[in-house]
Order: C-alpha cells, then structure tokens, then sequence
C-alpha cells in the first residue's frame, strides 16, 4: 500500500469523520472503500455507453426476435 496525500474540503473532511467514527472504520479504509464503488460505478456507466453507442451504430429491428416468438410458452393455453 501507499500513503497519498490528498486535499479536502474541510466539510467533506467533517462529515467523513462523523461516518467513520459511526461505521468504527478509519478514514483511510472508508475512502479506500468509496473509491472502490466510484471505480466500479464508472466502469458500468462506461459499459452502458459502449452498449448504448453498438445500439446507435446497429439498430434491433423488429424482425431480429421474431423467430423466437413461436417458441415461447405462456402457460396459458
């Protein structure tokens, strides 16, 4: 591991203490945390992008699924 140095808002600073102190963390372990989930947010935000942009690029049509319609079993007949 190492030490970084980061700058802070003193009121993000505040808050941040109030969490760890209540999630009996230390605030290194809760930003280690935080940024994890940022990281993971923002690599499925990149991913729906890249899904949204194939879809743009080639389009369904109503046909594409069609085939499988005849295969579907609802249960009710």
């Amino acid at each position: 591991m190492r030490t970084v140095q980061m700058t802070l808002d003193d009121e993000l600073v505040d808050t941040i203490d109030k969490i760890v102190k209540e999630l009996k963390t230390t605030r290194s372990a809760f930003t280690r945390q935080a940024l994890r989930e940022a990281i993971h947010r923002l690599n499925i935000l990149r991913l729906e992008e890249q899904h949204r942009e194939g879809y743009e690029l080639k389009p369904v049509n109503k046909e594409e699924f069609s085939v499988w319609e005849s295969e579907q079993e609802w249960g009710d007949e």
